[in-house]
């Protein structure tokens, strides 16, 4: 099964017609391509604006970025110099070779550990390494975090920020009901800290919505009139949904004229509170998108 890297790029190409293209900078996926029926033409299934940098100068907006260590605005003392959701997706990865190459799929590791740029600002020992798996209707993504410091603990957030190519109009997310949330849109710092309960059986962004459900179930179904995603996931305990809408999506820079249009985030991770992660230990949080036809 080919799998071409260069120009800072790797593309994976699964022999029945699926793709994905996963950029260096950031270890962030732009593009993932799977049939919306059985026997169909591959179809893209990820988001990314018409007007997103994608040479390495700034995050990408849309794909499947990877945030680390923190999420949102920095909250802990060992983020305090860190941007907001850190530094994951604005480093160059390292392309570490092919984990898996055979008829069921392929699969690649890109690894990050601090370079001057990052010790600059945070000067916790780590190591990270991503793995991306392609099958036919599937597209698995693996973060693993090593704390390979002696005797310190490491604390962190980590989240993969999916931006989803569907129609948010009609799109609706689930199951949430009845999940303590975080609603960041309120006007307030006090209101954006007091846990509401979902009440939805389906959750929808027809109004700008930027919603943090803790402790989720880990299992999301994505669907709309002409499709269905699925999500599993392992040790991410929370879940964003966001989409801004043209109230904030206007104020954007890199979002596209009416792009809001074109996606939903579902976005599964350490959002609220802290992975604590001993001296020597491994943690590795998973997910798997399933396209169900």
């Amino acid at each position: 099964m080919p799998i071409k890297h260069d120009l800072g790029k790797i593309v994976l190409q699964h022999p029945k017609g699926p793709s994905a293209e996963v950029l260096l900078y950031g270890a962030t996926i732009v593009s993932w391509t799977s049939p919306i029926s059985a026997g169909a033409q591959p179809t893209e299934r990820l988001f990314v604006s018409a007007k997103a940098a994608l040479d390495g100068t700034k995050p990408v907006r849309g794909g499947i970025p990877v945030v680390f260590p923190c999420f949102g605005a920095p909250t802990h003392p060992d983020h305090a110099k860190l941007s907001q959701h850190g530094f994951g997706r604005n480093q160059v990865w390292k392309f570490d070779g092919v984990v898996l190459d055979n008829q069921a799929g392929v699969s690649v590791r890109l690894t990050l550990e601090p370079n001057p740029e990052i010790s600059a600002k945070y000067t916790k020992a780590f190591h990270l390494a991503y793995v991306v798996t392609l099958a036919e209707h599937q597209l698995s993504t693996d973060l693993h975090v090593t704390n390979t410091s002696v005797g310190e603990d490491l604390e962190f957030q980590a989240l993969l920020h999916n931006y989803f190519h569907v129609p948010s109009k009609d799109v609706s997310v689930g199951p949430l009901k009845n999940l303590n949330y975080y609603d960041k849109t309120e006007a307030t710092d006090e209101a954006r800290a007091t846990a509401k309960v979902e009440s939805r059986d389906r959750v929808d962004v027809k109004a700008y919505t930027d919603s943090v459900y803790d402790s989720a179930p880990g299992e999301y179904d994505i669907t709309w009139p002409a499709g269905h995603l699925h999500i599993s996931t392992k040790n991410f305990k929370d879940v964003v949904v966001w989409n801004p809408q043209a109230e904030a999506g206007s104020k954007i820079g890199d979002m596209e004229a009416g792009g809001w249009d074109s996606f939903v985030c579902v976005e599964p991770g350490i959002a609220r509170g802290f992975e604590i992660l001993g001296a020597g230990k491994t943690w590795v949080g998973q997910q798997v998108i399933s396209v169900k036809l």
